[in-house]
């Protein structure tokens, strides 16, 4: 599988061992920065062109996640998201990592490596990686109705209405 990789100055260290990690797994890994430490960096250009690049791969039928960090993950899970066709899920635990794959098909992860340990993080992205999306109908029907908003603002009525 693909792996497309962002962080800023706060998961630099994390991303570097997770690259190692991952290639040693037998994944594809991309790395879309940062290069090197910098206290102020800014973050959002690298995760968005990382999500991009999940969404290029998926349409071109190559196997792709995303893996995205920072000190919360939350900025990080905010500016992937910004990109059409992702479903980024801030993940804390291995069954948070396991749902998001299983009930929102999500396709980038987002981990605060503030937050965790080394070992924490591969595993949440080992299972993320691992787990299937269930293809339930329930669930296929939610995420075509984020979709749809997604690309033209539709929604379902509104029951009070």
């Amino acid at each position: 599988m693909r792996i497309h990789i962002a962080t800023d100055h706060a998961g630099l260290d994390f991303s570097t061992q997770l690259q190692e990690h991952l290639r040693s797994a037998g994944h594809d890994v991309i790395d879309h920065g940062p290069i090197e430490y910098d206290a102020v960096d800014d973050y959002p250009a690298f995760c968005i062109r990382a999500a991009q690049a999940v969404v290029a791969d998926q349409a071109a039928g190559v196997e792709a996640l995303g893996v995205v960090f920072g000190g919360s993950g939350n900025g990080e899970q905010i500016a992937a998201n910004k990109v059409q066709g992702i479903r980024a899920a801030l993940v804390w635990n291995l069954s948070t990592a396991e749902l998001a794959r299983e009930h929102n098909d999500a396709n980038v992860i987002a981990i605060g490596a503030r937050q965790h340990t080394f070992d924490e993080v591969t595993s949440f992205i080992d299972r993320f990686i691992m787990t299937p999306f269930t293809d339930e109908e329930r669930h296929v029907r939610r995420i075509a109705q984020i979709a749809d908003y997604e690309r033209d603002g539709s929604l379902l009525p509104d029951p009070r209405a």
